[in-house]
């Protein structure tokens, strides 16, 4: 038994031809980088290289990755926060254990309104406001 097709079998054909063109155009397209701007640092492919020129004044790189990866985790419907909630999220998100530990050092009677906040409470240095 054959099965009714609106298009048929030839248009069926030529619509595969143009999807898998599309396809390749757009997948080639996605390989190539854009260039830097002017005031931007150069791109670099390899993403484990250590990043460069996003560090705010009062900041070490170090204290930039740890508070990026710590909000990863933590997200933002956790605030208000405590140090038992953290710890609770951090475990059910599979955050690593050095994040882990790293948070059971907060207070147990404090509370946190932002990411911001816990990374002061871990010693992080965060940013300078401006006057």
């Amino acid at each position: 038994m054959q099965e009714n097709d609106k298009n048929g079998p030839i248009h069926d054909d030529e619509a595969k031809k143009r999807l898998r063109g599309d396809l390749r155009s757009n997948r080639e397209e996605a390989r190539e980088m854009e260039p830097s701007g002017e005031d931007q640092p150069e791109a670099v492919r390899d993403p484990q290289a250590l990043r460069t020129g996003g560090t705010p004044a009062g900041m070490s790189s170090r204290d930039v990755e740890l508070r990026s990866e710590i909000a990863q985790y933590l997200g933002r419907h956790l605030y208000p926060t405590g140090r038992e909630e953290v710890l609770d999220t951090l475990r059910a998100e599979h955050a690593p254990d050095r994040l882990l530990e790293l948070a059971s050092g907060l207070p147990a009677d404090a509370r946190y309104a932002n990411v911001q906040e816990v990374a002061q409470a871990l010693g992080l240095h965060t940013e300078t406001r401006r006057s």
